[in-house]
């Protein structure tokens, strides 16, 4: 049988199953099972088991459930709401300040602890009642907090860069430090974009009545101390060559559970929540990566990324048209698939093509991200898009959300071109420390 009959039925088996609703460690898993089997027999299902075993034992994993277990207590830590207050009493009185503060805290949210879901609930529990109570279009507000939120998946430490690196062996070091300004950068269009329609729609995004006095104001900046010295402890250390990413998680996790007791939020029971939720959520992740690694190995093994090379090769395309394409190929999977199987699916396939056609990894790396960003705003099945609904107060409707995050997605969408076109947003920061 051919490799591209071969390569037709290994995808029509995934769609399938995609269309019938299974999760997709499960479908993947399956179809790379039934073809290990059908191609070389029983004693060949060994190889799936080896090939589990080495990625999960590979150090690089370990970091995943540390940024997740990070998240989940930084959640409930009380960092978030005083930081809330604080950029409420420097930017509140300006047009647009509360949803530009949203956008800050985000940052400085995903820049601790690399979990999307983190930033977007906690801050669509306080910050989304607190914009609909002062009149904010609930347009705006839905639409800065979904969006923002996502800056998780873009900043170190991401858990979805962790994950890329590990398949496209790629440095994880080097995407980090590629994601810093980029995810600034995106942070600063969203910022730029709530200004403009303040100023354009000042009835949208009033400012708030209430002055506080400058002691006030110097006070509240307190508030920003834990969350720069956890910074420090994850993404400083990484950058100045004292931990590795997986190191840097560890110091982390102890350096959250440090914040949580002083700000005296610790409980047995929270920790014990926050280890359930991470078990689970690492047991999610995990099982993607098991049923990914069984496909894939199958998908190699028949020689379809060596075909696909040879015909992208062929293609009298530009190499910017190709790329392109991935992009659009991206986007599309995103609307359909969670960031972790999108990775774990298109990764493998798209990174000998970037290669051969010459482009720096890292900086695709920054574009896949992007794209997962993205994904979780695309309407049908964004995750923040779902867990702004979960949160969202009475009168809220799921068509509300997305109409709210699409002027958003579109900002994202010009981000992606802006770093297409100008790598060195991305490069500068690598091609400076050398990893």
């Amino acid at each position: 049988m051919s490799i591209e009959i071969l390569s037709l039925l290994l995808f029509c088996g995934l769609l399938l199953g995609l269309i019938l609703g299974l999760p997709i460690a499960f479908v993947m898993g399956g179809v790379g099972i039934l073809g290990t089997w059908f191609l070389w027999g029983t004693n060949a299902l060994l190889m799936p088991v080896i090939e589990t075993y080495g990625w999960m034992t590979n150090l690089t994993i370990a970091a995943v459930p540390l940024y997740i277990f990070m998240g989940i207590l930084l959640e409930r830590s009380g960092i978030a709401e005083d930081l809330f207050e604080m950029m409420y009493r420097w930017a509140g009185s300006l047009k647009g300040g509360l949803a530009i503060g949203v956008v800050i805290i985000c940052t400085i949210f995903a820049a601790m602890t690399g979990v999307t879901a983190a930033s977007t609930i906690t801050m669509g529990l306080i910050a989304l009642p607190a914009m609909l109570n002062r009149n904010y279009n609930k347009h705006i507000a839905i639409g800065s907090i979904a969006s923002s939120g996502t800056l998780a998946i873009l900043i170190p430490p991401s858990v979805m860069m962790v994950i890329f690196g590990m398949v496209s062996q790629t440095s994880v070091g080097r995407l980090y430090a590629a994601g810093v300004f980029s995810g600034f950068f995106l942070s600063l269009l969203l910022m730029g974009y709530i200004i403009i329609r303040a100023h354009i729609q000042p009835q949208n995004c009033p400012a708030i009545q209430i002055r506080y006095t400058f002691r006030q104001k110097i006070k509240s900046l307190t508030a920003v101390i834990l969350p720069l010295l956890l910074i420090f402890a994850v993404v400083g250390t990484i950058f100045a060559g004292i931990a590795t990413p997986t190191e840097a998680a560890a110091v982390g996790a102890l350096g959250t559970l440090i914040c949580v007791l002083i700000y005296k939020r610790f409980t047995w029971q929270l920790l014990k929540d926050a280890c359930y939720t991470t078990f689970k959520v690492s047991s999610m992740v995990s099982w993607i990566i098991i049923g990914s690694t069984t496909f894939i190995r199958v998908y190699t093994a028949i020689g379809a990324p060596k075909l696909i090379q040879d015909a992208v090769a062929g293609w009298e395309l530009n190499r910017w048209l190709i790329i392109a394409i991935m992009m659009i190929i991206l986007f599309f999977l995103g609307m359909f698939l969670d960031p972790g199987g999108v990775i774990m699916l298109a990764a493998p396939i798209f990174t000998p093509i970037v290669i051969l056609l010459d482009f720096d990894l890292t900086w695709f790396g920054v574009l896949f991200m992007l794209n997962l960003q993205m994904g979780y705003l695309s309407p049908p099945f964004g995750m923040n898009l779902f867990y702004m609904r979960s949160i969202a107060p009475e009168g809220i409707t799921m068509k509300d959300i997305y109409h709210a995050v699409l002027p958003f997605l579109g900002i994202m969408i010009l981000g992606m071109i802006v770093i297409m076109v100008f790598p060195q947003i991305a490069l500068w920061l690598p091609s400076i420390i050398g990893k």
